[in-house]
Order: structure tokens, then sequence, then C-alpha cells
């Protein structure tokens, strides 16, 4: 069996002497993990970082073995973006951690894999990926089957002024209909169902504690665990340098 694929990797560590075991998650195998020989020398090293793109082909003689990366091509280097922002580098092993919770290995998850290509493409700005990985997370529930109903409310129908979101049914209210219920929902940041529109102050912590609530709730409290380390130290990492 063999396959060939654009892929991110996820991770790698040394597997015996020389090779490494590698982890990608590629939009038509999803999260996929193979031995590749000579995996911890100097010139692969840099190649298997975190979070690169990279062009990979997978052989194994059965489906359902380990089986062997044959080809590693550096496509994009990612990970190299968030070098210099240690807040940012937090947000993609985050966002790795929560991917990896979250699927099921040899699983085709395209819309995620677009919204973590999309996440990754940001990460060299400061300003702007804190807001694109929040639009994940919210994917990152949909891809799970936890989506969230932004479109309209569920109390009026209308869809404009959405402003809170039912902890319990996971939609959005408009800010007239749930002003009456305001200390029970959710805070709906603005960015979150108008692309164009500009962070207010508080719109990042807001947009973070809603997509936290439903993954904790509906992923991390089902399989009996706590939210990831990685997500946490996100979280304190914003904040260290003001951004929550």
């Amino acid at each position: 069996m063999q396959w060939s694929d654009d892929a991110i990797v996820f991770g790698a560590k040394p597997f015996g002497e020389t090779k490494a075991l590698v982890e990608v998650f590629s939009p038509t195998q999803g999260r996929s993990a193979g031995v590749a020989h000579g995996g911890i020398s100097r010139r692969m090293q840099p190649l298997l970082q975190a979070g690169n793109l990279v062009r990979v082909t997978w052989r194994a003689r059965l489906g359902e073995q380990l089986g062997a990366f044959s080809q590693f091509e550096l496509v994009e280097p990612y990970a190299a973006r968030a070098l210099n922002d240690p807040a940012a580098l937090s947000g993609l092993q985050s966002a790795i951690a929560l991917v990896r919770a979250a699927s099921v290995e040899r699983q085709p998850l395209p819309n995620l894999y677009h919204g973590l290509s999309i996440l990754m493409e940001a990460l060299g700005e400061p300003k702007v990926w804190p807001a694109v990985y929040v639009r994940f997370e919210i994917g990152l529930l949909a891809a799970a089957g936890y989506g969230l109903d932004l479109t309209h409310c569920a109390l009026s129908g209308v869809e404009s002024d959405l402003a809170y979101v039912s902890p319990k049914s996971g939609r959005a209210a408009s800010r007239e209909a749930g002003a009456p219920f305001a200390d029970k929902l959710l805070i709906l940041p603005t960015f979150l169902t108008d692309p164009e529109a500009d962070l207010n102050p508080n719109d990042l912590a807001d947009g973070f504690a809603l997509s936290g609530f439903f993954l904790e709730r509906r992923i991390f409290d089902h399989k009996g665990e706590g939210m990831p380390p990685a997500r946490i130290r996100l979280i304190e990492a914003l904040g260290r340098t003001g951004r929550l």
C-alpha cells in the first residue's frame, strides 16, 4: 500500500539508532505515523520540525501496518514563522495537541486540515494569528461533530447583531433576544460572525472563553480528560504578552 500527499508535521521522536517515528496530518489520510530512515540526522531534523508543511510518500505492505515514509520534501517552513513569537509557538503546539485529541488515526478530516493550514500561514503575523486560532478551534469543534450554530438567533431567527451563545445548545442569540438571559449565556465576539470586523479589546478573551468552554464540555469531559496542557500554556503565553 502506498500514498503521497502534502502533510503538516506533528512531531518526530527517535526510533532506534538512526530512525525517527514521525507523525503527520494530511487532508486525505488524516493523522498518520510512520518510520523515517535517517530521521534523527542533522539534515532531517529541521525538515521534521512540528508545523512544517511537507510532501510525503508513505509505504507499507499492509494498510494496518505502521509503515515507513520514503520521501520528505519541504513545501513550506511554517514552524520558522513561530520562532520569534513564543506565544505563536505555544499556539502551534496547542493546535497540534487539540487535533491529536479530537481525531482518530487515519481518519481524513479535510476541513480541519484546511483550517490548520490557514492558522499555520498566519503564525508570522502577531496581530492576526490569535483571532485565526480561535476560528480554528471553532472549526475543530465542527470537525469533531460538535459544531456551533452561529448563523442566526435561535430565539428570533434574525441573522444580525448576534451577541450570545447558549452554553447548552451551542446556538447563537441576538443582543435583543438574549439580553434577559445574558448572565447565563456566553459572549459571542463579532469577529466570529463578521470576518471584516475590527477586534475590540475583550474580543480575543471572549473568543477563547467560548471555544474553550465547548472544547472542555463536548470533547475532553466526554473523554474523561482535562484540557491539554499545551492549550493552557497558550492562554498563559497570550496573557504574558498582553493579548488576553
